[in-house]
């Protein structure tokens, strides 16, 4: 008796694993010049191999939305030059044996340009509150509203930028680390750096309306619009799209140079077609390709901060404004007591 039930378990355990045997380890992408790291001037090219015998039925490969059904050991071919820069998954779903198996492997896609590089000139300077710790900043029409951290010390701001004034100010709650802003559809969006959430205002009342949670995002860091869509930046190396309805994050670009992925983006401002982003604790701002991420231009803003009143709160450069109808570009920083109008010149 001991006997049969001792055959009955190795035959169930045997059972057991054939079911969950990984099909996955019998295949393997192979790509044709062994790098995982390409430009988007280069096409990505491989084949799908199979290190054991199976009945294959359908083969198909997806990188990021774009779809291409192969056989086994075909040679597969794709186009990078429209598709988003960055990290990203080349991912393969098989069908062997009636079982849906699945590979992946990690590529990067570089730019195939390297980034202009810029210097500026300073055309104006008017006074800004030297207490302000410049996290958001923003025109509408000609008034400028501004987002200011610290906890216990954050607030939401409109400003009279020529003379500094503050015209009008909501104070945050005292757990509340302010960050980036933007303006769409007649509601301010303010977010929070650790706090999970964003703060919706009315643009005339600057009351509160509602909040909106984060997802996938890490952090609240910049923000901006391009009129349509919320750009969100969290400290990682990803700008997230945000539906401006929902507020959900629907999607994400990386910025990417022709060298490496880029982190630590911080203020954003949609200037012009293209995201301008302070890189955190650099004297520096890139210009991003809100499509692909590639980061078309560098801006040196070295020098800038030795300009300003030199105290114990001073800090980084952090707060990019764009007045759209007369093209004037504006900058600070934390606890500046100046913002500057610049012109960008091309090195």
């Amino acid at each position: 008796m001991r006997i049969f039930k001792s055959l009955a378990v190795i035959f169930l355990t045997l059972a057991f694993y054939s079911c969950d045997e990984d099909l996955s380890k019998d295949f393997k992408i192979q790509l044709e010049n062994k790098s995982k790291t390409l430009s988007n001037s280069e096409i990505l090219s491989g084949s799908v191999k199979a290190l054991k015998d199976h009945e294959v039925n359908s083969i198909e490969i997806k990188l990021q939305d774009q779809v291409t059904p192969i056989q086994l050991s075909e040679k597969f071919t794709i186009d990078v030059s429209e598709l988003k820069l960055g990290n990203h998954e080349l991912q393969v779903t098989l069908e062997v044996n009636g079982e849906t198996v699945k590979i992946s492997e990690k590529i990067k896609i570089l730019n195939s340009e390297k980034p202009k590089l810029y210097t500026y000139e300073i055309v104006n300077t008017y006074p800004h509150d030297i207490l302000a710790y410049t996290q958001g900043l923003e025109f509408h029409g000609d008034t400028l509203y501004e987002s200011t951290g610290q906890r216990g010390e954050s607030t939401l701001r409109k400003v009279d930028y020529e003379t500094g004034e503050v015209l009008k100010k909501v104070e945050l709650d005292q757990f509340y680390f302010g960050e980036g802003l933007t303006i769409l559809n007649d509601k301010i969006y303010q977010l929070t750096w650790q706090s999970q959430e964003g703060l919706v205002y009315d643009l005339e009342s600057m009351e509160l309306l509602n909040k909106f949670a984060y997802s996938e995002s890490k952090e609240g860091w910049g923000l901006c619009n391009d009129g349509e869509q919320l750009y969100k930046s969290d400290g990682t190396d990803k700008i997230w799209m945000l539906d401006a309805e929902s507020l959900e994050e629907v999607s994400f670009i990386q910025p990417t140079t022709n060298k490496a992925v880029l982190n630590q983006v911080n203020e954003l401002e949609w200037v012009d077609g293209k995201i301008y982003a302070n890189t955190y604790q650099k004297d520096g701002v890139v210009i991003i390709n809100p499509k692909t991420g590639g980061v078309e231009g560098v801006v040196d803003f070295r020098g800038l901060r030795d300009k300003v009143k030199q105290h114990s709160r001073l800090d980084v450069l952090n707060g990019i404004a764009y007045h759209a109808s007369s093209k004037r570009l504006f900058v600070t920083g934390k606890n500046w007591n100046q913002l500057f109008e610049v012109n960008l010149i091309e090195k």
